[in-house]
């Protein structure tokens, strides 16, 4: 991943790695509460509303070519049943484990001799700019694994009807009676017809009847 343009240690989700230094084996231990950023989840499925907060703990270790961040976050997310569309809330309790490097070192915490040679391969790395870090991207990646793609409000929900919408796990007994498809339009004409017209179409259905029968 290339370099930010420069990161704002204002940023409450930009941390600085200074106490550490760059001592093999330094360790910092940190617990933060943000405002959750916007779009902090599965779009348009679950997610931690923003300006929520998010408990953060972290771990942050030194090593020869950056630092290993390794933390959870916590939250409440906020989402809808798949099932029967109803809202849900669940815990959120996301880990991950990040290595931030080094500008100017590679892979293996050595400095680099021409650092313009490495560009692909820095395309998929996290950096340590002026001492800080952004940990946004890893918490949106941490937030999207940890979530349920296809969330329920309860294991066993048994979904809406699907002929009146009605939520069948409040009504597990909820059912339609039948109706033969080939006098229901004659049903819905019986209740525009006159009393003497509804007779003559009693009769019909009659006639119709005595046919099967035979």
């Amino acid at each position: 991943m290339a370099l930010n343009a420069r990161l704002d240690h204002r940023n409450p989700l930009v941390f600085d790695t200074h106490e550490l230094g760059r001592r093999p084996g330094a360790l910092q231990r940190l617990t933060r509460e943000i405002d959750a950023p916007k779009d902090l989840g599965i779009q348009q499925v679950i997610g931690v509303p923003e300006g929520a907060p998010v408990k953060l703990e972290l771990r942050l270790e030194s090593v020869m070519e950056g630092v290993l961040v390794t933390g959870t976050a916590r939250a409440q997310a906020e989402g809808e049943c798949v099932r029967c569309l109803e809202p849900l809330e669940l815990a959120l309790e996301a880990d991950f484990q990040e290595m931030f490097s080094y500008p100017d070192a590679d892979d293996r915490g050595r400095p680099k001799a021409e650092p313009a040679d490495d560009a692909e391969e820095d395309e998929d790395r996290l950096f340590i700019e002026d001492g800080l870090f952004d940990l946004e991207p890893v918490l949106r990646d941490a937030v999207v694994l940890a979530l349920p793609m296809q969330p329920v409000c309860q294991d066993d929900c048994l979904g809406l009807c699907s002929e009146c919408g009605a939520r069948l796990t409040d009504d597990p007994d909820h059912h339609h009676d039948a109706v033969d498809i080939r006098w229901a339009a004659l049903q819905g004409l019986a209740g525009s017809l006159g009393d003497g017209e509804k007779d003559e179409m009693s009769g019909a259905e009659a006639g119709v009847d005595e046919k099967q029968e035979k």
